[in-house]
C-alpha cells in the first residue's frame, strides 16, 4: 500500500524553515501514469533496464525529484561526481534496490480527488512544466549543449514547489489564485508573500538544498543566479516562452523573448520562430 499522504496544510508556517519542515519526501505524491507504470513494471523487474525506466520516470517532476534526492542521500559524504539525471541515478542505485526503495506510490490525481478547483491549479502547472521542459530541451539540442538531459530535468522542476503547493496546502493556494483574479496588477510574489509569509523560489531554493539535488541544477534552476550563463538563459527563456504563449503566441511579451532567443540561439527571428513553433508541435 501506499505511504499515507500527510494532512493538508492550512495554516502558513511563519518561514521558509517551517515551510521545508512540513514536507517529507517519501509521503510526496507521484502523478498517476507513473505510479501505474512502476505497479506494472514491478512485476517483471528483472527485464526491466535503467533506460527503459528512466523513460517513464523523466516526464515526472515528483517522481523525478524523490529519485534524485534518493540517491544523494545515499551518496552523500563521497567523492566523485555528482548524479544529475534520472538515467543516472537509476544506473548508479540498480533496478531492484530501485524498487526495494520506492514501493507503490500515492497518486497527486487521487490526492485531490476531492478538490477539483486545486486538481485543475495542479495540472495547469504541470502542463506548463511540461511544455517549458520541451522548450528547454529543444533550444539544449539546437545548442549542442551536452547538459541537454540536466536542462531538461532543471524546466521542468522549474516549478515544483508550486506543484507541492497545490497538492499539500491546496486551500493556500486557491487563496493566492483567488487573489490575483481579483487584481490584475497583483504580482505572484506579492501575493504569496501576504498568504504563505514567504515566496516560493524561496521554498523551492531551501528544499533542493535541503534534498541535497545536484548543484548544477539548483544553478541552472536559480531566477537570480548572479552567473546567468548560457544555460541558465536556456532554461529561462524556455520558462518564460511557455508561460507567455500559454493562451497563445499573440501576448505582447513574446517579441522581446524572441528578441533574446534570436541572441542565444544564433538564429534570425523568423527562424527562432519557425523553431518555437516546431517544438510546440512535437
Amino acid at each position: 500500500m501506499p505511504t499515507p499522504p500527510l494532512p493538508f496544510i492550512t495554516r502558513a508556517p511563519r518561514d521558509v524553515a517551517g515551510w521545508v519542515s512540513q514536507f517529507e519526501l517519501s509521503r510526496l505524491p507521484v502523478l498517476s501514469h507513473t505510479a501505474d507504470v512502476l505497479e506494472e513494471l514491478r512485476a517483471t523487474e528483472d527485464a526491466v533496464d535503467a533506460h527503459s525506466l528512466a523513460e517513464d520516470i523523466v516526464s515526472d517532476p515528483l517522481m523525478t525529484l524523490k529519485l534524485l534526492a534518493h540517491v544523494a542521500h545515499l551518496r552523500r559524504g563521497r567523492e566523485g561526481s555528482e548524479v544529475e539525471t534520472v538515467t543516472e541515478a537509476l544506473v548508479m542505485l540498480g533496478i531492484p534496490p530501485f524498487f526495494n526503495a520506492f514501493g507503490p506510490q500515492q497518486s497527486a490525481q487521487a490526492l485531490l480527488a476531492d478538490e477539483p478547483d486545486a486538481l485543475a491549479g495542479f495540472e495547469r502547472v504541470l502542463a506548463r512544466s511540461h511544455r517549458a521542459a520541451r522548450f528547454a530541451i529543444g533550444f539544449a539540442v539546437h545548442r549542442m549543449d551536452h547538459d541537454a538531459p540536466v536542462i531538461h530535468e532543471a524546466a521542468l522542476l522549474h516549478d515544483f514547489a508550486e506543484l507541492l503547493l497545490w497538492l499539500h496546502a491546496p486551500a493556500l493556494a486557491l487563496d493566492i489564485q483567488h487573489r490575483q483574479a481579483a487584481d490584475s496588477t497583483l504580482r505572484s510574489v506579492v501575493a504569496q508573500k501576504a498568504v504563505l509569509n514567504i515566496e516560493l523560489a524561496e521554498l523551492q531554493h531551501a528544499l533542493m538544498k535541503a534534498w541535497r539535488l545536484p548543484s548544477l541544477l539548483v544553478h541552472i534552476t536559480n531566477d537570480h543566479a548572479m552567473n546567468a550563463n548560457a544555460q541558465v538563459r536556456n532554461v529561462m527563456l524556455a520558462i518564460r516562452v511557455a508561460r507567455h504563449s500559454a493562451q497563445g503566441w499573440d501576448n505582447a511579451a513574446l517579441p522581446d523573448d524572441v528578441k533574446e532567443l534570436t541572441s542565444l540561439l544564433q538564429l534570425s527571428s523568423d527562424a527562432t520562430l519557425r523553431l518555437l513553433q516546431e517544438i510546440d508541435s512535437e
